[in-house]
């Protein structure tokens, strides 16, 4: 079980950052909409956050998993608020988009601790990765201002 629950983590983590890219990459290639709808499949990947939430207690996970995992919950639930639901323009706004970016980088960065506990092949995967998306985070917004 606790095999199979590491795997499983180590595949949100991987499926989050490669959608991640994806929008990125969208944005850059002037289709934002297509961003918009892998949005939806990020969304989708909390049912699987909260599958691993519940099966942590059991699996006496450490604190610091709870809070990988809340913070990426976090993200998503702030994003589904400002993007699809109020439909806020707040990427104007200076100390709105520090704040969600900050809330993006401490919820992707605790995926990785999440991918760690899946092996070394898993965790140089979700690095490389993370890496990626981190770098196109900046580079599309300096690009589209979005």
């Amino acid at each position: 079980m606790l095999e199979k629950t590491n795997l499983l983590g180590a595949i949100v983590a991987v499926a989050f950052y490669v959608s991640a890219i994806l929008v990125f990459i969208f944005r850059l290639l002037g289709q934002p909409r297509f961003g918009h709808w892998i949005g939806y499949f990020e969304f989708l990947l909390s049912v699987p956050m909260i599958y691993l939430l519940v099966k942590a207690p059991q699996l006496e996970r450490p604190a610091l998993y709870y809070i990988q995992i809340g913070l990426m919950l976090a993200w998503l639930i702030v994003e589904a608020l400002l993007d699809y639901i109020l439909k806020i323009d707040f990427r104007q706004v200076r100390w709105l988009v520090i704040s969600y970016v900050v809330l993006f980088f401490a919820g992707t960065g605790g995926m990785l601790g999440v991918a760690r506990n899946a092996g070394r092949g898993w965790t140089i995967s979700a690095i490389i990765l993370f890496l990626v998306m981190a770098i196109l985070t900046f580079v599309q917004r300096a690009v589209t201002g979005m």
